[in-house]
């Protein structure tokens, strides 16, 4: 693929994103812009498009046209759109460089997407107008993480996730939760269902499964995640103030960034540098979070001592 060519490539996957993250259709798009429903799908696949039409796609997906074109920086006020994006770049990613916490999602067990989906609901706000646009929402974001989940399988995608022990043990200690207000039985299930996924975490530490690399770090990290995409052309740098877990999930407020501007991606690179440096790695990380489970006061059986 030459270069004009990958260029209106990007645009496509970029409408695509931000079509999802408003909701759209491909054929409510279509008859906004008076097209056809294939011809949407032909700019999302890659065909050249006219500066005319995209402008008038920026107008009706509430972005700009040099965000369309990806010029300098990409804005997501929405988490559909900016994990659609993740999605999209990580199909032509070599390595990707996480911090997203409590762990990033692409590392999570099987069971992970359920438990995560029923704390999302929890979380919804009073003003959510439709309980059941709401839950679709959430659904879309899921799919969108289990596709890029079944990708990094696919692909043996290389990641290297930092993980922050002070956001791990609260996370322990508040549970899979979307709200604090849940009956003690239930916030003890939900302690327990964190617990899981830091004993699956610490077993893909100790069997190293190739292409997983995993960073312990001690100092709190700030609450904004970041991601470096690595292709073979050039490192993009994410960062988003979306997140899944740790404190209580955010899955609608905040605007999310991805840029390759040489001097942001460098000083994260330089940050990831350090960080991989003073992190704690293989059995000393695996042995760290065992000594966190242990302080947690949590057991496997669903008996809990006072914490």
């Amino acid at each position: 693929m030459n270069a004009t060519s990958n260029r209106f490539a990007e645009i496509g996957e970029r409408l695509r994103a931000y079509r999802m993250g408003r909701g759209l259709a491909a054929e409510q798009v279509a008859e906004r812009l008076g097209v056809s429903r294939a011809a949407v799908y032909r700019i999302e696949a890659g065909e050249v498009v006219k500066i005319e039409t995209l402008d008038r796609l920026a107008n009706v997906l509430e972005t700009s046209v040099g965000s369309l074109l990806g010029l300098g920086v990409e804005y997501y006020a929405n988490a559909i759109s900016y994990f659609e994006r993740m999605r999209q770049i990580e199909e032509k990613s070599e390595q990707v460089i996480a911090h997203f916490p409590p762990l990033s999602y692409l590392l999570t067990s099987d069971n992970y997407a359920r438990q995560l989906k029923q704390t999302l609901i929890e979380a919804a706000p009073s003003y959510a107008e439709d309980g059941k646009d709401y839950e679709a929402e959430i659904d879309a974001i899921v799919a969108v993480l289990d596709e890029r989940k079944h990708a990094r399988h696919r692909r043996h995608l290389s990641v290297v996730n930092f993980v922050n022990m002070p956001e791990i043990e609260r996370w322990l200690k508040l549970g899979l939760v979307g709200r604090f207000d849940l009956p003690p039985n239930e916030i003890v299930e939900r302690r327990l269902a964190a617990r899981a996924e830091i004993e699956h975490l610490i077993k893909l530490i100790e069997h190293e499964p190739m292409g997983i690399q995993i960073g312990l770090i001690e100092e709190p990290l700030p609450n904004i995640t970041f991601q470096l995409f690595r292709t073979s052309e050039r490192t993009l740098l994410g960062l988003s103030p979306f997140r899944l877990g740790g404190e209580l999930p955010n899955i609608r407020t905040g605007v999310a960034m991805l840029t390759a501007d040489e001097e942001p991606v460098r000083l994260y690179e330089q940050l990831v540098e350090k960080l991989w440096r003073r992190a704690h790695k293989g059995r000393e990380a695996a042995s760290q979070l065992r000594m966190i489970l242990e302080r947690s006061a949590m057991r496997a059986t669903g008996t809990r001592k006072a914490s």
